[in-house]
């Protein structure tokens, strides 16, 4: 039923692009947003689009897994399980039953700074659905037993994805390492045995404390008319009380000083791998000048197959089977930039490594050719206009931005700051983060292997 995030990568790259824009004139916007505001501080946020006749209804709330309790990780995501559960007019386990009796689908997400709900339905099931999203939002019913069996299932799902995967566990010991006080260190499936504690008055008083009509964010893309929403929205949501949320105070990282490096060896490895990960402004976090011509340096240096990592250590040297990097733009406190190689038959992961090291100074040190620059521009624009082909991406678009902090008018208006991006100002971007002390280096291999 539902998933944590790990948002997926294409999804995060079209968000991280329109998210880092600023100012383009409105009759050059993309979707054209409507947007309204309820009494009780609920936002809407409506997509017109009228070429089928389906929607894509979806509530966004403004807590993830950095907002949980110290020693309740994993409670977000949990309570999105049990959000399945049921209200005295939805019966436990009938939600999704009905959602697809009535020809939908729908499905649920945590991530660290949001969780989201949605459903994809013929248009004239919204008001089904919506009427059944704010019911939940205030009426669920969680008995003991609810709890437990639930509980038990976010376990396996922890074990099945985490604990069996050799590479999901260097991933989280990376993350750990890398937050040295801020939450976004802890994994958002939870660590084993705190999620094993988590009780029915845990998720309760998580769920009464941030489920709430003010710290969420509706957004329905499709073919409706925007009055219509905000119709349905006043009639289903409009009489939801506000609760008394709190503000999003996280603890904040400490000045990194010293690179990190982590082995970690598993007999069910059969290929080793070379990953490194920076600590990197967002475009509400850190140096944020930086995250759109970063979007741009992660492109050049790693995005694909015509990238500077690829053609130099999988075409050129064939040291690697594949290579790139990767960067988000978007989230509500600093993120990462990620550098990843898995080396070639024979190749030894050090030279690999130091290739890798030689590429990413020649990179600081030269530059790019204009040639590349405006290659990358114009595929990462290409991207985000192609995501208006699809009903289902700008609603998430919107959800990623808006709970991360951005306004509509900063995802909607982002064209010409893309546009305007300096080399300059790429090569002070890759300067300003690709340090060092910032970063922590994982080596993942063969139970036995060292690692140097």
């Amino acid at each position: 039923m539902s998933r944590y995030f790990p948002i997926f990568a294409i999804f995060s790259l079209i968000v991280g692009v329109f998210a880092a824009g600023l100012s383009r004139p409105a009759d050059a916007a993309l979707f054209h947003p409507k947007t309204h505001s309820l009494a009780n501080g609920m936002q809407v946020v409506v997509i017109e689009d009228h070429r089928a006749p389906v929607v894509a209804h979806m509530v966004w709330y403004k807590v993830g897994a950095a907002d949980e309790p110290p020693g309740k990780s994993g409670i977000a995501h949990f309570l999105e399980h049990l959000m399945f559960k049921g209200t005295p007019s939805v019966p436990s386990g009938q939600f999704s039953k009905i959602v697809a009796r009535n020809g939908g689908r729908d499905n649920a997400f945590t991530s660290y700074d949001y969780t989201g709900y949605y459903q994809n339905v013929a248009k004239e099931k919204l008001d089904l659905v919506m009427g059944m999203e704010a019911d939940r939002m205030v009426n669920l019913v969680l008995t003991e037993d609810d709890v437990l069996t639930e509980r038990d299932v976010v376990l396996e799902e922890r074990r099945s994805r985490t604990d069996n995967d050799p590479s999901a566990q260097m991933r989280e010991v990376m993350n750990a390492t890398q937050f040295m006080g801020h939450p976004y260190g802890i994994p958002v499936i939870g660590w084993k045995h705190e999620v094993e504690a988590l009780s029915h008055s845990d998720a309760l008083a998580f769920y009464r404390r941030y489920y709430a009509p003010n710290n969420a964010i509706l957004v329905v893309a499709g073919d409706v008319e925007a009055r219509e929403v905000f119709a349905l929205a006043e009639k289903h949501f409009g009489p939801l009380q506000r609760a008394d949320t709190p503000p999003r105070l996280r603890p904040q990282e400490p000045p990194h000083r010293a690179a990190r490096r982590v082995v970690f060896n598993d007999a069910r490895v059969s290929q080793a791998s070379w990953r490194r990960s920076y600590l990197a402004p967002t475009r509400t976090a850190g140096d944020s000048q930086h995250a759109i011509p970063l979007s741009l340096f992660a492109d050049m240096l790693g995005g694909g197959t015509t990238s500077r990592i690829y053609r130099e250590l999988v075409v050129k040297q064939k040291l690697a089977a594949g290579a790139g990097a990767y960067y988000n733009a978007t989230g509500l406190d600093l993120g990462r930039f990620l550098l990843y190689a898995t080396p070639s038959p024979g190749v030894d992961i050090a030279e690999l490594e130091t290739a890798m090291d030689k590429v990413v100074a020649d990179v600081l040190k030269d530059g790019f050719a204009p040639e590349d620059l405006e290659r990358s521009r114009t595929g990462l624009l290409a991207a985000a206009i192609y995501a208006r082909d699809s009903l289902f991406t700008s609603p998430r678009i919107f959800g990623d931005a808006l709970t991360s902090g951005l306004k509509v008018e900063q995802v909607e208006t982002w064209t010409d700051e893309v546009r305007a991006v300096t080399m300059d100002q790429v090569q002070a971007a890759g300067q300003a983060v690709l340090d060092i002390r910032s970063s922590v280096t994982g080596l993942l291999l063969p139970e036995g292997e060292l690692g140097k």
